[in-house]
């Protein structure tokens, strides 16, 4: 095989890996992108359930609080998740 040979055969290698890189990251925002569409959904909900844990904080059922508690750590991880993924 000629140089040229085994440099167009390392050309069309790198375009491949190029080229299926470059569909893994766009599939990789869109990933991110929906799993922050739900956490955003799960952020409204946890705001919501602050409010009334702040507002009726003496009448919350251990249930709820831990309800709530349970919804911001889950929010809190995947915050995380998300952030590890842009890295």
């Amino acid at each position: 095989m000629s140089l040229q040979d085994e440099f167009k055969k390392l050309s069309e290698k790198v375009k491949q890996y190029r080229d299926e890189a470059r569909v893994q990251l766009h599939l990789a925002r869109e990933d991110v992108k929906d799993e922050w569409d739900d956490l955003e959904q799960d952020w409204d909900r946890f705001r919501t359930k602050i409010d009334q844990m702040m507002h009726d904080a003496e009448n919350a059922s251990q249930e709820a609080r831990q309800t709530t508690q349970k919804l911001g750590e889950d929010l809190k991880t995947g915050y995380e998740n998300i952030r590890k993924k842009m890295k």
